[in-house]
Formats: C-alpha cells, sequence, structure tokens
C-alpha cells in the first residue's frame, strides 16, 4: 500500500502513507462526523487501530502490512500455492528454483498484461471509491457506466457536479482507466 486519502463528509482531510495518516488521524478533532479512509490503489476502506501511543501504532503498522510470515525487510510474503505434482517437478528444476521461477513468470505476466490488467485495477479502485463516496450524489449510476465504458469526457461530464474534494479523487483514481484500449 503506497498512499491512502482521508476524507471527512465530503472533504479530502489528508493523504499520504499509512504511517504518515494514522498518526494525523490520532491527533485529529472529532467533530462527530465520520471519517473514511480509502486505499489509493485500490479503493478500498482500510481502519486504523489509534490505540496507544505513536509507536505502538506504527509497530502495528509495520511499514503499511500486517506482520506476515516471509522476509519483509525484502519485501517478501510467504503464502501457500497449490499445484500439480508435475508442476512443482517443472518448478524444481528451474534454474533459482520455485520461488524464483514463480517470481518471474508473475514478472512477465505482469509486463504482457500490463495496459488491460492496469485499466482493470483503474477502474475498479475509482468504482469502490464512488460507491462508498459518490453512490448519492447526481448521475453516480452513469458516471459509472462511462468509467467502464472508458468514455472519459463523459464520465467529467456526469462526475462535474459532484462535490469538489469527492470529484477530483474520483477523477485522479479513474485516469489510468482512461489511458489504455480495451
Amino acid at each position: 500500500m503506497n498512499s491512502v486519502s482521508v476524507f471527512q463528509g465530503n472533504r479530502k482531510i489528508a493523504s499520504g502513507t499509512l504511517a504518515a495518516v494514522a498518526l494525523t488521524l490520532k491527533r485529529l478533532d472529532d467533530n462527530g462526523e465520520a471519517v473514511l479512509v480509502f486505499d489509493d490503489a485500490t479503493g478500498r476502506q482500510i481502519e486504523f487501530d489509534l490505540r496507544g501511543s505513536d509507536a505502538d501504532i506504527l509497530a502495528r503498522l509495520d511499514n503499511g502490512e500486517p506482520r506476515k510470515p516471509g522476509r519483509p525487510k525484502l519485501g517478501v510474503t510467504a503464502r501457500e500455492v497449490t499445484l500439480l505434482p508435475r508442476h512443482w517437478d517443472w518448478l524444481a528444476a528451474q534454474p533459482g528454483g520455485a520461488s524464483v521461477t514463480l517470481r518471474k513468470l508473475v514478472e512477465a505476466a505482469q509486463t504482457a498484461n500490463g495496459g488491460p490488467e492496469r485499466k482493470r485495477q483503474a477502474q475498479e479502485s475509482a468504482d469502490r471509491f464512488m460507491l462508498a463516496m459518490a453512490g448519492n450524489q447526481p448521475h453516480y449510476e452513469d458516471a459509472t457506466r462511462a468509467l467502464y465504458a472508458g468514455n472519459y469526457q463523459r464520465f467529467i461530464e456526469l462526475s462535474e457536479g459532484w462535490p469538489q474534494d469527492i470529484r477530483d479523487h474520483a477523477r485522479h483514481l479513474s485516469e489510468p482507466a482512461f489511458d489504455w484500449p480495451d
């Protein structure tokens, strides 16, 4: 998770790394209005455990991700992969072993599918954010259709009447969705 954005009502009140935003939220005066935090990469809402000291909060974040097995200093996360025996045999025979080969295969797939995958992720991210923050705004459903249809001009027109911070953030999240052909 690279960055997050925080909304209180219709206003964007903070944006930045998980650690910076968590500490900002801890110091925020609560005026009773709901505060929603969104992962900028996925559009998903996230929550922080703001109990304890700053050090406690940062320790729970562990550089933005829950503590998992693997090599965290290298950014490696251990997870289970289920394959058929012939697949494991093939992977074991590859130079560098199964992990190196799987990483190379994933990198190659990401490169090959870069444009369409980036477009899909941007559509989903913007859609999640828009559902939470603009679901009751005028022309929300039509704007969502324009997003998935790749109709940039229509999306801009339909979102024009939304509160400025919501509109601008939805447009920002959706930009990559309009950069790639189907």
